[in-house]
């Protein structure tokens, strides 16, 4: 009986061991594309299964053209439903963006709101959150990006946002800026790490990917 109840014990461990922890990327365009063949999305399920082989599942949840608030509205069908472990928030740049390209950006105060509503619920529905700051609308250096100010402003407060809620954070924005720093020698407004100021090449996919590895790994 006990040699019985030992295996069961066996049996139930290696059960859980085997359930892979399910992680949904939750943002806009830039996570859309993030499942395409050279998406970020995919460069981190391959990084992740070479060293943590069949410990995870990614899910990419972006929509191109998404708001904080677009994220809220979907969040209980494109998240909550799929019952996540880990959610990783990376959504910043259309709130900047559209100020000036559809007149339909996100008031500052309004886009704190959100942000903290969305960590709440889904906390609330059992899953951890990982913030992201928002990457780059240009790729110039030295604040030289039209939308740099606003961009900086935004990913103050998901830095603040981070530290009052206690979630882990991404900083993509400091990331990237101190890799075009470092590597945009000819101050270049694309080409680097992006094909158009914002949506990511190849080169800029692995990066983000690299980021977020660290992130996830760690909790």
């Amino acid at each position: 009986m006990l040699l019985f109840a030992l295996g069961a014990v066996a049996l139930l461990s290696a059960g859980v061991a085997k359930k892979k922890k399910k992680v949904i990327f939750f943002g806009d365009s830039i996570t859309q594309a993030g499942v395409g063949p050279e998406g970020y999305i995919t460069q981190l399920n391959s990084l992740l299964e070479a060293s943590h082989a069949g410990q995870y599942e990614l899910i990419g949840a972006g929509i191109g053209g998404n708001k904080v608030y677009d994220l809220y509205l979907r969040m209980e069908k494109d998240v909550l439903e799929k019952k996540p472990d880990v959610v990783v928030i990376y959504v910043g740049i259309n709130d900047v963006w559209h100020k000036t390209t559809h007149q339909t950006g996100t008031d500052f105060d309004k886009f704190g709101g959100f942000y903290r509503a969305l960590i709440k619920k889904i906390q609330d529905n059992g899953a951890k959150v990982i913030v992201c700051t928002p990457s780059l609308i240009g790729e110039k250096k030295n604040g030289d990006n039209e939308q740099d100010a606003d961009l900086n402003k935004f990913s103050d407060l998901i830095r603040f946002i981070s530290l009052e809620q206690k979630v882990p954070l991404v900083d993509l924005r400091k990331a990237f800026m101190e890799y075009e720093a470092a590597n945009n020698k000819d101050n270049n407004e694309k080409g680097i790490l992006t094909t158009d100021r914002v949506h990511l090449n190849k080169a800029g996919n692995a990066f983000v990917a690299e980021q977020m590895k660290k992130a996830i790994t760690g909790m």
